[in-house]
């Protein structure tokens, strides 16, 4: 019987150990949920800025005289895509405006997007 009674009086400060932890996690939550209804947190959404507010002298670029080097420097244009830039205006001529480029393969409808503000046809 001693050490049954030895175990089960293990087993009851065990219990009461479990159970002031299990106090003490409650307080914590308690405490922590208090906190956040007295100071709500502020959560920043995006928000649409225009171009000239983070560009300001940034002039559009003339896609009808750029070089393939210049072009390249667009955002979302690269070398290979630049070039094909040229090579579609040398063999159709200038561009009458910036929607024309997506005659180029590459080019899209969300890249164009990406274009706006950026390119001229200098008309």
């Amino acid at each position: 019987m001693d050490e049954r009674g030895n175990a089960v009086k293990c087993e009851k400060i065990l219990l009461g150990l479990t159970a002031l932890f299990l106090a003490f996690l409650l307080a914590l939550f308690f405490r922590d949920r208090a906190a956040l209804k007295a100071a709500p947190v502020a959560v920043e959404t995006e928000r649409a800025v225009s171009q000239e507010s983070f560009l300001p002298d940034v002039s559009p670029l003339d896609i009808n005289t750029a070089s393939a080097e210049e072009l390249a420097g667009l955002p979302g244009i690269g070398r290979v895509l630049a070039e094909r830039i040229v090579d579609y205006r040398a063999e159709h001529g200038p561009f009458g405006a910036e929607e024309d480029l997506m005659e180029v393969s590459g080019i899209g409808e969300k890249k164009l997007a990406e274009l706006e503000g950026r390119i001229t046809t200098g008309h």
